[in-house]
């Protein structure tokens, strides 16, 4: 079942108080809250704050946007149980991670090996928590393409590891659509927006690539997918306002 909402980063000017309005007003269901703003890393008693606020308003937390990279050892970066102790503080049913920090491209081997084994490792340790963990598919990490993505996914082949999607811009729209069907058996997420190279657009000049995304998605096993706004134009709530009716009337079409 496809449900609509928002990831927060949008709106990483927002409090999380207004954050959780524009949602409402916009109609959609569902957040996935970040951890580098709205809900830090570790910071257990926002992490609350934020669920209260959240079953105040009626939404449900769709995951924890984390910036946790697999596999790299960062002393400036989130340890993955701060993450945890977030999401599970948060009652969110997923947290969002990166598969490591170089692209399929420029990773060895033994790179590979060691991002998979860290994911393994932390898909152990959510699963302890009913949590799942989906991999952002990203340039610059080893889902950046989408034999990358199978292969790292082949790899771990751990029921508790998927991937979330979204239509990559340097691609064309057979290319994206065709990534979105390799991923559909693994699929979580979708984070949905329109952009051409670099610049932002109005969802409703993408309706009919999105329809075909989405229509994919239905016709697919895929089940309880979140179909998230992120990044509008000019970084507007009037625009996320209209964007979200874009998106409200491609599920309902």
């Amino acid at each position: 079942m496809l449900r609509t909402g928002m990831l927060s980063i949008t709106f990483r000017q927002l409090q999380p108080e207004e954050i959780i309005g524009l949602t409402v007003q916009a109609g959609l269901e569902a957040i996935e809250w970040g951890g580098d703003i709205h809900v830090p890393h570790g910071d257990v008693s926002a992490a609350k704050r934020v669920k209260q606020l959240m079953d105040e308003a009626g939404l449900v937390v769709a995951s924890y946007g984390s910036y946790y990279k697999a596999g790299v050892n960062d002393p400036d970066g989130p340890a993955f149980e701060e993450v945890l102790s977030s999401a599970v503080a948060l009652g969110a049913p997923a947290i969002r991670i990166w598969a490591g920090d170089k692209g399929s491209m420029e990773s060895s081997p033994e790179w590979r090996d060691q991002v998979t084994s860290d994911l393994i490792r932390v898909a152990n340790q959510a699963e302890q928590h009913n949590i799942r963990i989906h991999l952002e598919f990203h340039g610059h990490t080893l889902t950046d393409t989408l034999d990358s993505t199978i292969e790292l996914l082949e790899a771990a082949s751990h029921a508790n590891v998927r991937t979330n999607w979204q239509p990559l811009p340097h691609l064309s729209y057979e290319q994206q659509l065709e990534s979105l069907d390799g991923v559909l058996p693994f699929l979580a997420d979708v984070h949905v927006y329109y952009w051409q190279g670099v610049v932002r657009f109005p969802l409703s000049d993408g309706s009919v690539s999105w329809a075909a995304f989405l229509d994919r998605i239905r016709s697919s096993a895929v089940s309880d997918c979140f179909a998230m706004l992120e990044f509008v134009r000019d970084d507007d709530p009037g625009q996320f306002l209209e964007d979200a009716r874009v998106l409200r009337r491609l599920l309902e079409s």
